[in-house]
């Protein structure tokens, strides 16, 4: 009855994954080859592993069972094979990171292409969502988040700018049409271009000015989804829809092509930068180890 470890990893996958679409991108193989090989493996045990329907995919009893013991051994037989990295003159092997799209456009461009250059024969698989998902059952090694978003027992390693804002601007067209805002309250008679998590939750725009704390949540004719559209909120900021919030660091080009003006710009509000974060456990993939000592050498402005 011995079964094929590719075809227990692909279980794995899947199980985690909670659908075989997602357990295909989780593993980098094909949803396609990862339904054959559970099939197999279910055909070999003799027992259904996997409640299938159109929406979702969960574990049956047997194959809950099955998932509780087989992950650690999994985990076992992956740091087994990379202990072989250490014979090698550079570590090699599939590095998989989730992270915030503001990260994918903002801090990894200036860490990836020396990263790659230096460690050639590790490939890269970047995952760029704003939803919070659990960087493991995701099959990642590490993930970036921000400070108050961190999972507990993590290793958090600093990533990028220590020290960010958001920015507030709009068109002069805009402004010369509707007025410059001269208190965050002002905003509340403005059209403004506001963002939505994933999760349904609208995004409010803080404040600060010596020790004055102001919240406000924006409303206005264009609301998109954070970190996916918002490329679509910039250019509407720029064709002089309204006001828009968002990562000084995404906005400096427009502002300094004169295409948005700041808002309010006493009163952006600072926050520390985003962390690397990985599981604190004893083992750590040689491409995650490389990738964690690379960006230790990196130096930003802020």
């Amino acid at each position: 009855m011995a079964a094929d470890l590719g075809d227990l990893a692909a279980f794995v996958a899947v199980a985690k994954a909670g659908g075989f679409r997602d357990g295909a991108r989780a593993s980098g193989l094909s949803a396609s080859g990862l339904s054959e090989a559970v099939r197999r493996l279910e055909t070999r045990l003799g027992v259904r592993l996997l409640n299938r329907t159109t929406r979702s995919v969960a574990p049956t009893e047997a194959g809950t069972r099955l998932l509780e013991r087989l992950t650690p051994a999994l985990n076992e037989v992956e740091a087994a094979l990379d202990v072989v990295n250490g014979f090698r003159d550079r570590p090699a092997g599939t590095l998989r990171l989730n992270v915030p799209v503001s990260a994918a456009r903002l801090v990894l461009p200036r860490i990836v292409p020396p990263f790659l250059a230096a460690y050639p024969e590790i490939r890269l698989d970047v995952i760029a969502e704003d939803s919070f998902v659990d960087v493991l059952a995701a099959g990642c090694d590490a993930g970036i988040r921000y400070d108050e978003r961190l999972e507990q027992d993590m290793i958090a390693v600093p990533i990028g700018p220590r020290r960010q804002r958001y920015a507030t601007a709009a068109a002069p067209s805009y402004l010369d049409r509707c007025g410059r805002p001269e208190h965050p309250r002002d905003l509340l008679g403005h059209a403004c271009i506001g963002g939505r998590f994933a999760s349904g939750t609208r995004l409010a725009w803080e404040f600060d000015r010596n020790g004055e704390s102001v919240r406000i949540d924006p409303s206005g004719p264009l609301i998109v989804r954070v970190g996916t559209a918002t490329d679509l909120a910039v250019d509407a900021a720029v064709a002089g829809v309204g006001i828009l919030t968002l990562f000084e660091d995404w906005l400096q080009p427009h502002l300094d092509s004169g295409a948005l003006e700041p808002v309010l710009k006493p009163w952006w509000q600072a926050f520390p930068g985003p962390f690397l974060y990985y599981p604190g456990r004893r083992y750590v993939p040689a491409p995650l180890r490389a990738f964690v000592d690379f960006i230790g050498t990196q130096r930003w402005d802020a």
